[in-house]
This record gives structure tokens, C-alpha cells and sequence, in this order.
């Protein structure tokens, strides 16, 4: 089964990608993604109908920009210096979408990964 554009839109979202550098194991310097670790811990946010809706477009408009340039890998796509600017801003569109389902505004990473685990301990202690 294929993920919704919803799933897709947040596992590509700071907030997943911040969540997996901090949760995920490492082999040699290439990330582990573990379903376990990284996808089963992640505390998903509890978006309004709208809110997901907005996710699930953001997640359509990231994959139609990558759609533009069909001859190019993901690591052409997703180099700092050569991303293409419509992704760039499909992300950066995605990425504002999912804060907004958060109800937070992350000022760094480090911001974003603590209030994350904030909400994890609040799962698994049943207060969610």
C-alpha cells in the first residue's frame, strides 16, 4: 500500500527529518531509518480537517516540482546548491503547513526536536 499524500507530506517535513536525525541509528555516515526508532516514535501532530488538507496539497506540490525535472536523482534535487527553487519552496511550504498542525513555530532544530519529545512523553504516558 502506497502512503497518502498526508503521510508523505510529513515524513518530508522538517519536523520528521529533525525527528529522525535525532532518533535514528547511523552506519558509517548514512542515516538508519528504523520503523521502530524513527517512524513508529514520531509524535504525528492531530491536524483540523483543513489543516490536513493543506498538508496533503503541500505534499502533492512537492512531488509535482520534483516532477519537473524527471531526469535528475534525489541527491541532484535535494543538493544545497543545485535544488531547484520550486522545490525549495514546496518544501518550504510543507514544512509551514506541518508547524501550523503543531500549533508551533520552531525557531531551530534543537527547538523543534525538544518540543517533539515533549509531545512523545506525553504519548506514552497516555496524555495525548
Amino acid at each position: 500500500q502506497y502512503a497518502s499524500y498526508y503521510e508523505f507530506a510529513i515524513i518530508n517535513s522538517y519536523a520528521h527529518m529533525a525527528w529522525m536525525r535525532f532518533t535514528s541509528g547511523r552506519l558509517e555516515s548514512r542515516y538508519r531509518y528504523s520503523k521502530d526508532l524513527v517512524y513508529n516514535t514520531f509524535p504525528w501532530p492531530s491536524p483540523s480537517d483543513g489543516q490536513k488538507s493543506k498538508i496533503e496539497q503541500t505534499g502533492k506540490n512537492i512531488l509535482e516540482a520534483r516532477s519537473h525535472f524527471p531526469d535528475w536523482t534525489l541527491a541532484e534535487l535535494y543538493d544545497d546548491l543545485m535544488m531547484p527553487i520550486e522545490l525549495r519552496q514546496a518544501h518550504q511550504e510543507n514544512d509551514a503547513a506541518v508547524e501550523d498542525a503543531y500549533g508551533t513555530s520552531w525557531s531551530s532544530e534543537s527547538a523543534c526536536v525538544e518540543d517533539l519529545l515533549r509531545r512523545y512523553q506525553l504519548l506514552i504516558n497516555g496524555l495525548n
